[in-house]
């Protein structure tokens, strides 16, 4: 059975939907800017569970994993449209307001306007559909398509956290289940990497870093070697694993932890970036073939990570 990425690739491929590929679609606005749009669709039990989230952390989650998008682009977000689909029992409590609180709250800290959406009934699940837009210098959007041989692969603060956390709350554990609840997109540090000029692919990390890089690896035509040692594994990953191997998997393979996936020249300055950047391999010729090297040995990397079908 087919993935949902390859009957993407279809689309684009045999469809000529050139525009799709992306975290966001780009298109023209003006001499100066593009715009960059990107929509996010969320399912109960399928992106998160009542049981386990408050409406506040839909909410901020909803908007979250939008913003995201436009940060792996390199751009600013401007606005949001947003369509719920809620359940008649859910729509009878206070749910509805405080999901819109914790949506909002987000939305106000990074200057994003709600500029309207739409409300309807689902007969048993909720449905949330976000939408946001923004902007980016023209011609300038950060595409996944750039990596070239001989760049570093990047990756953004830790890894394996919001993984870590649902398989706490899988196992009725209690661990810090934060970076699964309230991720927080790179918006900031999405603009940094951008005024550099050195950052030649990006991508956020939804589905998990084996395959997100997968992604890259297919539009840029380009293989990846990757170093185990130098993954940044979040700490809460070692409270929830005890085995090396599961740690590993859990940071390879886990996924929204919504960090930034990306390349850059070999010239990039790393320390400019403190700890909120580490060096985890490089951008090889070996066209979709990606390698993990861990320790004496140099293995296949498969893009394990979520998939939908």
């Amino acid at each position: 059975m087919q993935t949902e990425f390859g009957f993407i690739r279809n689309l684009r491929n045999y469809r000529n939907f050139s525009l799709i590929g992306d975290d966001c679609a780009v298109l023209p606005k003006d001499s100066d800017n593009d715009l960059v749009i990107t929509l996010d669709m969320l399912v109960e039990n399928v992106d998160f569970r009542l049981r386990w989230a408050t409406p506040e952390q839909i909410g901020h989650k909803a908007l979250a994993v939008s913003l995201s998008d436009i940060a792996a682009m390199g751009g600013i977000p401007k606005w949001t449209l947003l369509s719920i689909a809620f359940p008649a029992e859910v729509w009878k409590t206070d749910f509805p307001d405080r999901f819109y609180d914790g949506y909002c709250k987000l939305a106000e800290r990074f200057g994003v306007e709600f500029a309207g959406g739409d409300i309807s009934q689902s007969p048993d699940t909720l449905i949330v559909d976000s939408v946001v837009g923004g902007e980016v210098e023209h011609g300038r959007a950060i595409l996944r398509s750039g990596a070239r041989p001989g760049d570093l692969v990047c990756v953004s603060g830790s890894l394996g956290g919001a993984a870590a956390g649902l398989a706490a709350l899988e196992r009725g554990a209690t661990a810090d289940s934060a970076r699964l609840l309230l991720p927080e997109p790179r918006v900031e540090l999405g603009r940094r990497l951008f005024a550099t000029g050195q950052v030649t692919a990006m991508i956020d990390i939804s589905d998990g870093l084996s395959g997100d890089l997968w992604h890259i690896c297919e539009m840029s035509g380009v293989g990846a070697s990757i170093d185990a040692a130098s993954i940044p594994i979040d700490p809460i990953v070692h409270s929830v694993f005890s085995e090396r191997s599961d740690r590993l998997d859990c940071a390879l393979n886990g996924g929204e932890d919504f960090e930034l996936l990306f390349s850059v020249s070999p010239e990039f300055a790393v320390a400019d970036f403190e700890n909120d950047v580490s060096v985890i391999g490089e951008i090889t010729a070996n066209a979709e073939i990606m390698e993990l090297k861990d320790g004496n040995r140099t293995i296949p990397l498969n893009p394990d990570s979520f998939r939908h079908f």
